[in-house]
């Protein structure tokens, strides 16, 4: 027997929630479909000893559609804020610089020699058009401020949000705002100033929740009902004689068959392929495409003696001429309170990436131990950690790489042949938690306005 339905998600990350909490304050009957006995994907947090680890993202930059999801399920008296204001630090010649957050400190960092700051004061005067065709993060940073800077700062920035390797991903699809600024006004510098928000409108700020992140997801559940299945796995999707979508599913061991109107894929790139596979060859062989790097978290607990350095600030990123396995440690305890017991401090440090994807592949022991030992040269830290937890991600962030572009633009091409049909996930407009809600929500309201269409078609008829 099939079981009609009006939308259908398939997948139960952030994207998958956000989307179906959208359509659900619009007054869409909604069916959405996770694999797992839990919803969030990434999003994990774990306490353990009186510790609260993240076991994905660490903290998630606020924008207005991350605040209004937030306020929405009523999250608000949960969240904890961070000091915008906290320092961050790069790790050079195996001592920490403090990272240069406003243009006037960019003059006096130890960071960068008078050379690159010279190119920085200049690059406002010296008008540049961005190449056609894309050009890769490390190209346009050489091209407008020289090497050093890409070395210094950019490509730890690059491996901290992106995992990703600045020689390869593109300008133009990772970073949109700095390809436009230069675009339009020939410089980046001129262009940021340009676009700051004013004085009156709310700042991104990184935030959290009591208990973890892991609470926005389940917030949402909680709001979702009975319209978000767990343990159901999505076996096939096919076009149905009426146009509709069919959704073959096994929930708990039993088999269904169910009816979309509207179908929402907000599974990974990867899985999505796999389901596309008879439905649109096309379309899968296009997903497929999308790199994703190899990531590996090792959050530690440590008596605050153990350590001798103050912790105070964000944390560390680690330029690839350090020679490190360690991306970068993000001082845990010091962002929010309530992730260390008193007398206790935590931090969270990542390897892999684009640039060492075999260290993910090793034991977890292996990967603690050469975490522990790189960090605690860097901070100070002596004897083995109270409490320490180990989690590898084979396919953690998408890669917006060279020829990013492309892919979107064959994606559309062929949702074009596909009405009723759509995406969202972390591979279309940015990977942070935002970019996700944000997105999620563009595509909430792209399914309602094709269902008004419909509606409109059946009353015309």
């Amino acid at each position: 027997m099939t079981s009609p339905h009006h939308t259908i998600i398939i997948g139960g990350g952030i994207s998958g929630l956000a989307c179906a909490w959208r359509l659900q304050q619009a007054g869409e009957p909604v069916l959405l479909l996770e694999e797992s006995d839990r919803a969030g994907g990434a999003i994990q947090s774990v306490v353990r000893g009186g510790f609260v680890f993240e076991l994905g993202p660490q903290s998630v930059l606020t924008n207005p559609a991350l605040l209004e999801l937030i306020s929405g399920v009523g999250l608000d008296s949960e969240m904890l804020r961070a000091d915008n204001r906290a320092p961050r630090f790069v790790l050079l010649d195996g001592r920490l610089h403090r990272v240069p957050m406003a243009p006037p400190s960019l003059l006096t960092t130890s960071l960068l020699s008078t050379r690159t700051k010279l190119r920085l004061l200049a690059e406002p005067f010296r008008k540049s058009a961005p190449p056609e065709p894309d050009e890769s993060v490390a190209a346009f940073v050489r091209r407008k401020f020289g090497a050093e800077l890409l070395e210094r700062l950019v490509g730890p920035f690059v491996s901290g949000v992106y995992a990703g390797d600045p020689e390869r991903l593109s300008l133009r699809s990772a970073f949109p705002a700095v390809y436009q600024w230069e675009k339009k006004y020939g410089s980046v510098l001129k262009g940021a100033m340009k676009s700051r928000p004013s004085k009156d409108q709310p700042r991104p700020g990184l935030c959290s929740f009591r208990g973890g992140l892991v609470a926005l997801p389940r917030g949402i559940a909680q709001r979702l009902g009975a319209s978000l299945r767990f343990q159901c796995r999505v076996t096939s999707l096919r076009k149905a004689a009426s146009g509709r979508y069919m959704v073959a599913v096994e929930c708990g061991g039993r088999k269904e068959s169910l009816l979309a109107n509207r179908l929402v894929v907000a599974a990974s790139p990867l899985a999505a392929s796999e389901l596309l596979k008879e439905l649109s060859p096309h379309l899968a062989a296009t997903l497929a495409r999308i790199p994703y790097a190899a990531v590996a978290i090792v959050s530690a607990g440590y008596r605050r003696e153990q350590v001798r350095h103050p912790l105070e600030g964000f944390g560390f990123l680690v330029p690839r001429k350090e020679g490190l396995h360690v991306l970068g440690t993000v001082w845990s305890s010091s962002l929010f309170p309530g992730r260390a017991p008193a007398g206790m401090v935590s931090v969270a440090s990542f390897v892999g990436g684009a640039t060492n994807p075999n260290i993910v592949e090793k034991p977890e022991e292996e990967i603690f131990r050469v975490v522990e030992a790189e960090v605690a040269r860097v901070l100070k830290i002596e004897g083995p950690p109270v409490e320490r937890i180990v989690r590898s991600y084979r396919y953690a962030l998408p890669q917006y790489n060279l020829g990013h572009s492309q892919i979107l633009r064959e994606m559309r091409e062929e949702l074009a042949k596909s009405p009723g049909l759509f995406f969202t996930g972390n591979y279309l407009e940015g990977p942070s938690v935002a970019n996700c809600v944000e997105q999620a929500f563009r595509t909430a309201d792209a399914v309602l306005r094709f269902r008004d269409e419909q509606n409109e078609s059946v009353e015309r008829a």
